[in-house]
């Protein structure tokens, strides 16, 4: 069932509770001009999150703020209980919290097993990193038939692949995703959420921003809906199908 974003920041919780990812009253302004007004939610350990929302709703804005790419203004970000907030990306990213931006942002020059590698430089510790990139193989086989060709060579798809592959080199305990879906093909799109749920399955909580309204709100555990950068609902999968929901989603009535 829909519900409505509380006024309040979250309140305290216990260790057996406690959120992987704890957003509380965050805000961002660009030039003094608010885009994300004091969200809050939260995203629990093993736990797949949506964001959803029309075009300039304050999704990007929200992951960036949480990777420490934008400054807040106000509000507070907590992983796994510590505070976060104000931190430069590579020390969130060494914290655990690891975003695959919108547009991929690979190197296309640098060969794919080049790419997947520099995941490595936000990484905790180096322990398993050959289990790891394994892993990530075998999530993704194409990496592996093409490790040794030029990035800039693959497909859409395949780039997205390769995307979420490098970021989770870095051992993320929250895995962010900014338009994972974005001018992929229907096939593409399902080869990368399948990918996602075998991530989710080996206990990797993930927040996704997407267009796709139906899509996500399937797929998360529960989606939040994003508006003027305000959260206006919190749907649940069931919801997927309601039209007069999602039309309430990204028109606002």
């Amino acid at each position: 069932m829909p519900t409505t974003q509380p006024e309040s920041a979250l309140a305290p919780t216990t260790q057996q509770e406690q959120p992987m990812l704890e957003v509380a009253g965050l805000e961002v302004r660009y030039s003094g001009v608010p885009a994300v007004k004091g969200i809050s939610f939260a995203v629990g350990r093993g736990e797949t999150v949506g964001l959803i929302g029309p075009n300039g709703a304050g999704k990007s804005s929200t992951l960036q703020a949480l990777m420490g790419a934008v400054r807040t203004s106000a509000g507070a970000v907590r992983l796994a209980g510590r505070d976060i907030t104000g931190l430069a990306p590579e020390n969130v990213i060494r914290s655990g919290l690891a975003l695959v931006p919108e547009g991929r942002h690979i190197f296309g020059d640098l060969s794919v097993r080049n790419n997947l590698r520099l995941g490595l430089v936000g990484r905790r510790d180096r322990a398993g990193i050959d289990e790891d990139l394994e892993q990530v193989l075998d999530l993704f086989p194409i990496l592996r038939e093409f490790g040794g060709r030029s990035a800039g060579l693959l497909s859409g798809g395949q780039q997205q692949q390769l995307a979420i592959g490098r970021a989770l080199l870095a051992r993320p305990d929250v895995l962010m995703l900014d338009e994972p879906s974005l001018g992929l093909s229907p096939t593409a799109v399902d080869t990368v959420f399948e990918a996602l749920e075998a991530v989710r399955a080996q206990g990797t909580s993930i927040l996704v921003v997407e267009q796709r309204a139906e899509f996500t709100i399937a797929f998360a555990d529960r989606t939040y809906v994003l508006h003027d950068g305000r959260i206006t609902l919190e749907l649940t999968p069931d919801a997927a199908q309601d039209e007069d929901l999602l039309t309430k989603a990204y028109f606002g009535s």
